[in-house]
């Protein structure tokens, strides 16, 4: 307990975060006095026992306590801050004006960007939502176009299934209102003149474009597209064959921009100016060439910033760049777990949000376990005098020996959260992490830097040729690591408490000095070790239009051809397999078992179905599921279990097992129950 004097602080971003979990985790949406209220009296009760002198034993817990309770506050002030109204599901097509204010991730269908409504038929004013994400036909209009677009608008989708990712959650905090998809080509439109704020950023989102074109004109599509990726976050020119290769390889990571790429880019600027110093005897003795080269990391990570588009993993790297630049001003330990706590404070104060997010809780938990390595890696002992061969020797198997222990680390230390929310585990991403470490780090991160920083005055094309060059090599390594036998394994979900047990878990062990850190362990493998729950016997997607009945480790997707990346979701998540229907399957405005006492029998048309259709489909299935309104059943329909379309507004999609004691004979569960009735959630969840 001596040893753990001085990491007892580290302890308070964690409750802090644990607090920010605890509000989103919460069922209803609570009102902000009582969570203030008790974030006051916690904080007074703490600073009044530290005052009076009150030993460890009382202060540790009280500081937790006020550290949890202002997470819970941060979280619903943020939610309050950020609340924006949410487009309602349209029963037309309506015409949508507004400025493209950036370009997004290419769709199944389209390009797709974020566009700033100017106005929505059908909509009034105070009911337009903030930012829109329209799929639109071709190539995607630059930054700062004024668009018109005939479109079919919604509400942000709610998840696939209950309990998995939620896009409309993260939407919210977005801005994002709505989803749109064009039914015709996008035309330019005659709007007002935007505010500054928003003119600003469609500028600086327009020059971000304009490199990532260049780009791609310079390298190609192929490698071009990857350096688009790395230096300003857009992945319109990714193909799907080279991310499933990157994915597979386990180096999806190196084309999201995170805290690698920042610290590849501050830490080249950092050594590259302080060199440069110090082969000035004048200015060296002058000025402190490691304070002036933490500044030029800084504002290298902070222009960096400003070209990616600031997207939430960079906002995080930068935090934890900054602090560590700062550090080196104020004369502290860059690299310490002190750093990272306060980086983690200032993260989650200003976005509470992203503690339920995989990039945060990924990016964290690897830094974390980093640092803990650092802290813990002994150097080797320097000889007086050795020759120049010996030393290289041994600095060639010392590099290999740091880049394979953190590799293994890193890899570890992610591991759960790669399983929870990504259902894969890349088993040779170590052997593909290892060789392109050097490649990307000492050749394709700084000449992707000073292409990009020069290719505006047109001398970028010697270094982008390097630069392009070692994304084929890159490329090339994925491709034949993803390629090998049984590259990825794929892991269903564990229940949802694993995962916080894990990251408590991961914590311990970093932050714990002394033997007592392998207690954590057994913890920090519960995502692994958990027993999964049995999977559903059938699942049915939001709007029953479509269905999976589970046969085994296979499900059979009723409709293989329509909206298959929520079936892919839930498939993934709960470890089945999907294949398309046999020839005993009729697939017409139904899909159903000929014979009777099917299990499932889904219709999927927009109008109900007549007595007589409904009593077909009651004598074929178990459970039949129906996308419009029923108003009156059959008796034939007697001891089924028939959901209409007011089940599925109401509960979203849901998940059926057998359950002989139930009524129905069936047990349900509905992704807006879990979801609970939030701010984030337009549609009111079951009574």
């Amino acid at each position: 307990m001596q040893a753990q004097r001085d990491r007892w602080r580290l302890w308070a971003p964690v409750a802090f975060g644990g607090g920010c979990a605890a509000y989103f985790a919460l069922p209803a949406e609570p009102p902000i006095w009582p969570l203030a209220l008790f974030a006051g009296v916690a904080s007074a009760t703490w600073i009044v026992a530290r005052r009076r002198g009150a030993g460890r034993g009382l202060t540790v817990p009280l500081m937790l306590i006020a550290c949890l309770a202002l997470g819970l506050t941060a979280a619903k002030a943020r939610t309050e801050r950020v609340a924006a109204p949410i487009a309602p599901a349209l029963s037309e097509p309506t015409v949508i004006e507004g400025w493209v204010v950036d370009v997004e991730s290419p769709g199944a269908r389209g390009s797709r960007v974020i566009l700033a409504p100017v106005r929505i038929r059908d909509l009034a004013p105070e009911d337009t939502p903030l930012r829109l994400r329209v799929t639109v036909r071709g190539a995607p209009p630059a930054p700062g176009t004024p668009l018109r677009v005939f479109a079919i608008l919604n509400p942000p989708p709610p998840p696939a299934s209950p309990g998995s990712y939620d896009f409309g959650k993260v939407s919210f905090f977005r801005g994002i209102g709505g989803v749109a998809f064009g039914l015709g080509d996008a035309r330019p439109a005659v709007l007002p003149e935007p505010p500054v704020g928003l003119k600003r950023q469609m500028a600086l989102n327009g020059a971000r474009f304009e490199l990532a074109t260049r780009l791609v004109e310079r390298l190609g599509e192929r490698r071009g597209g990857v350096a688009a990726a790395m230096v300003t976050g857009h992945r319109t020119w990714l193909s799907e064959d080279e991310l499933s290769a990157m994915r597979d390889s386990g180096m999806a990571h190196v084309l999201a921009i995170s805290g690698m790429h920042m610290a590849i880019v501050g830490g080249f600027v950092f050594f590259g100016v302080r060199l440069m110093i110090a082969a000035w005897p004048w200015l060296a003795l002058r000025v402190s060439g490691k304070k002036v080269a933490a500044v030029a990391g800084l504002i290298a990570c902070g222009a960096y910033l400003l070209v990616s588009g600031g997207p939430p993993p960079a906002e995080r790297a930068f935090t934890t760049a900054a602090v560590a630049f700062i550090a080196i001003l104020l004369d502290r330990r860059a690299i310490s777990m002190n750093a990272l706590a306060v980086a983690a404070f200032v993260v989650l104060t200003l976005r509470p949000e992203t503690i339920v997010q995989p990039g945060f809780q990924m990016s964290f938990a690897a830094t974390a376990a980093l640092v803990a390595l650092a802290e813990s890696w002994r150097g080797r002992i320097r000889e007086i005098a050795a020759p120049w061969i010996i030393v290289t020797i041994q600095k060639f198997i010392g590099y290999v020996g740091a880049v394979c222990a953190a590799s293994i680390v890193a890899g570890m230390a992610i591991g759960p959260f790669a399983m929870q929310h990504f259902n894969r585990t890349a088993i040779y991403g170590l052997i593909a992490n290892v060789s392109t470490a050097p490649i990307t780090g000492f050749i394709l991160m700084p000449m992707l830097a000073l292409g990009a920083a020069l290719e505006p005055l047109g001398l970028g094309a010697p270094f982008l040729w390097v630069a392009g060059w070692a994304v084929e090599v890159m490329l090339a390594i994925g491709g034949w690591t993803s390629g090998l036998p049984g590259a990825v394994r794929a892991v269903p979900s564990a229940p949802t408490i694993a995962l916080p047990i894990a990251f408590l878990g991961l914590l311990w062990l970093c932050l714990w000095k002394g033997h007592g850190r392998w207690l954590g362990v057994p913890f920090f493998a519960a995502v692994l070790i958990w027993p999964r729950p049995p999977a559903p016997d059938l699942w049915i997607g939001d709007a029953a239009t479509t269905a999976a009945v589970r046969q085994g480790g296979e499900a059979v997707l009723l409709r293989p051809g329509v909206r298959l990346f929520p079936a892919e979701l839930w498939s993934q998540r709960r470890g089945v397999a999907l294949v398309p229907p046999d020839e005993g399957w009729i697939a017409t405005r139904s899909s159903r078992r000929p014979e009777a006492q099917g299990p499932l029998a889904l219709w999927w048309g927009t109008r109900a179905p007549d007595m007589d259709q409904l009593d077909q489909l009651c004598a074929s299935a178990e459970v039949v599921a129906v996308r419009a309104e029923v108003v009156r059943l059959p008796e034939g329909c007697g001891g089924r279990l028939v959901l209409d379309g007011v089940d599925f507004a109401r509960g979203g999609a849901a998940e059926l097992w057998r359950a002989p004691d139930a009524p129905s004979g069936w047990r349900a569960v509905w992704t807006l129950d879990e979801r609970g009735d939030r701010p984030w959630s337009p549609v009111s969840p079951r009574p």
